[in-house]
């Protein structure tokens, strides 16, 4: 994190002091009694706003839905006395997102959710289902309109008991985060103005889906793709001086090295989600993938991978890109390869500053008779919107939304015990900053 001297001081302060009330508090205030109570009787305005927004398909690229559902959150920001607009996506491919501020005193938090999920317009899974037993099904609803509902119904509490006046709060929900918009530098420039606002970032995905944790670091995920060249021709011929060994077998090469050199370095993780080799073959990368042909007497001329890098530090990303570009150059005879990187989503390093939000965290769920809170291992949760935002803040959390099971998948599940425990939670932290800071 790059930040002054000075701000270093007030951090250290804000941290101490954070642990300190995390550690004196042992149970609720009748403040804070009565803001859960509040909560209670919300909770089914709660749920069947979020049975609205799972409804309306939101798919990364059906631009008119990603709107519909930003939309439906302006309004009920808007009845919060919220300033609120809606940011036109065009300039980076996206829908666009939806930013709502309140306040003008107190610490400044940013509330970060996304509006897309990864289920199209053609998918078959569309519709909110109560399956019973507190489990609902639904696209999207742990990832992440449940966590989008649980920012909206907190600070609707908050208001509903004269508490949201002793903060600042900015919201911003994206449209892109199941497939960003190109480039970064714009889909995500109201996430980091955000971010250089305020003084603490709260996320609302659902981390690893358990109540039982919550997310002060995440991984950085960013693409590569990998292009090899070989010559071809009859299949008699490969491992020979004149014909070398094709574009397969340095694919394979590469690969075994990559799995090789770094599995075990650190946190990071290298996957190859795509790839093929041939005698021909084209990529069509709107829906990332790729046509191959080729016959099983011909050394292959060409290879294609494409994959994606996942690292908890940004000292972790770049020694390892160079091992990937030390194994790329080792070519196998007659065969040569291209390795390119592409810009992604920047790591969420662990930080002392995030570990104290997170005991204050954890420290409302106990005294709320919810059990402690534990940080999630950043190996079982993917990249998100915070990641943009953490390296400009004091603190950061995440993972405060919906758990369930089955995200990105049409088995996705929510667990609706979390529900109110998790808008309870959210709310009382606010109040708890609010009233240290």
């Amino acid at each position: 994190m790059r930040i002054s001297l000075k701000k270093l001081a007030s951090i250290t302060l804000f941290t101490a002091a954070l642990s300190q009330a995390a550690g004196a508090l042992a149970e609720l205030s009748s403040v804070e009694k009565q803001l859960a109570s509040r909560i209670d009787q919300q909770l089914e305005q709660a749920r069947s706003e979020l049975k609205a927004a799972v409804n309306i398909n939101s798919g990364t690229m059906n631009f008119a839905g990603v709107e519909r559902v930003g939309r439906l959150y302006q309004q009920q920001f808007d009845e919060l006395g919220f300033r609120t607009e809606w940011l036109l996506g065009k300039a980076f491919n996206r829908a666009g997102h939806l930013q709502a501020s309140y306040g003008s005193k107190g610490p400044k938090i940013l509330m970060i959710g996304h509006l897309d999920t990864v289920f199209t317009k053609e998918s078959a899974f569309q519709e909110y289902q109560d399956l019973g037993d507190g489990k609902v099904a639904g696209p999207g609803i742990t990832d992440m309109k449940g966590g989008n509902t649980i920012v909206v119904a907190a600070l609707r509490a908050l208001k509903a008991e004269g508490l949201l006046d002793q903060l600042q709060v900015r919201v911003v929900f994206t449209g892109d985060e199941e497939s960003s918009g190109r480039p970064l530098s714009l889909s995500k420039q109201a996430l980091i103005e955000g971010a250089k606002w305020a003084d603490i970032a709260l996320g609302f995905e659902d981390g690893d889906s358990s109540i039982k944790t919550a997310v002060i670091a995440r991984r950085g995920s960013s693409g590569w793709s990998l292009k090899i060249k070989g010559r071809p021709a009859h299949s008699s011929q490969v491992f020979s001086d004149d014909v070398g060994y094709g574009a397969a077998y340095e694919m394979a090469r590469i690969l075994n090295q990559f799995r090789v050199q770094l599995d075990g370095l650190g946190s990071v993780t290298v996957n190859p989600g795509l790839l093929s080799a041939g005698n021909a073959q084209e990529e069509f990368a709107m829906n990332n993938s790729v046509a191959a042909s080729g016959k099983s007497n011909i050394v292959s001329q060409w290879g294609y991978v494409k994959g994606d890098i996942r690292t908890l530090s940004p000292e972790e990303l770049a020694k390892a890109q160079q091992i990937m570009r030390d194994i790329v150059s080792q070519n196998l005879k007659h065969t040569s390869a291209e390795l390119v990187f592409a810009e992604g989503y920047p790591p969420m390093p662990p930080t002392d500053a995030n570990r104290a939000l997170l005991k204050q965290y954890s420290q409302v769920s106990e005294d709320l008779n919810y059990g402690p809170v534990a940080p999630v291992n950043p190996r079982k949760a993917g990249a998100a919107d915070i990641s943009f935002a953490a390296d400009h803040v004091e603190m950061a959390l995440d993972g405060l939304g919906l758990m369930g099971s089955g995200g990105h998948t049409v088995d996705e599940v929510a667990d609706m015990d979390s529900f109110k425990k998790n808008i309870q939670k959210a709310a009382i932290l606010l109040h708890r900053l609010a009233r240290e800071k």
